[in-house]
């Protein structure tokens, strides 16, 4: 079975822990975009969540990273794109809950708030998990239904 494909954008504050995941993705054989930026120069994060949101939603990649300083910016940003699912978390339970009930297809990190190991076990379990579907699936339909 192939390994999904897995894009990622960060702004300034998380390229670093951007290119961390990325790398350790790589080195596990995942098929990786990288949309950017790749730098420490200000850059605005509403455009690298909305290049993420749309990049997933129109299915050029089946799951997005994104990543700024607190992970809340982009999250939204992604979120404003129809068909992308972004979850903000710190730790594995959420990782795995938000594909596991909310088919999330964009996995978000504050590179300030959470360390490389720790994004690390969040995003193994977030690619480990698959959606439940049942009264889930109700639900998610709801919010599509919402854009």
């Amino acid at each position: 079975m192939s390994k999904p494909r897995i894009a990622f954008a960060a702004d300034h504050a998380g390229f670093v822990l951007k290119d961390q995941l990325k790398a350790e993705l790589e080195a596990q054989g995942y098929p990786v975009a990288d949309l950017g930026t790749n730098g420490p120069d200000s850059v605005d994060y509403p455009d690298f969540g909305r290049r993420l949101g749309e990049y997933v939603a129109a299915g050029q990649a089946d799951f997005g990273v994104a990543v700024c300083g607190s992970g809340i910016g982009i999250s939204i940003a992604a979120n404003r794109v129809p068909g992308c699912r972004a979850a903000l978390v710190n730790e594995p339970l959420s990782a795995r809950l938000s594909r596991q009930h909310n088919d999330a297809n964009v996995i978000a990190f504050g590179a300030r708030l959470i360390g490389q190991d720790l994004a690390s076990d969040c995003l193994k379990a977030f690619l480990a998990t698959a959606f439940e579907g049942g009264r889930h699936a109700r639900r998610v339909s709801k919010i599509d239904a919402s854009e």
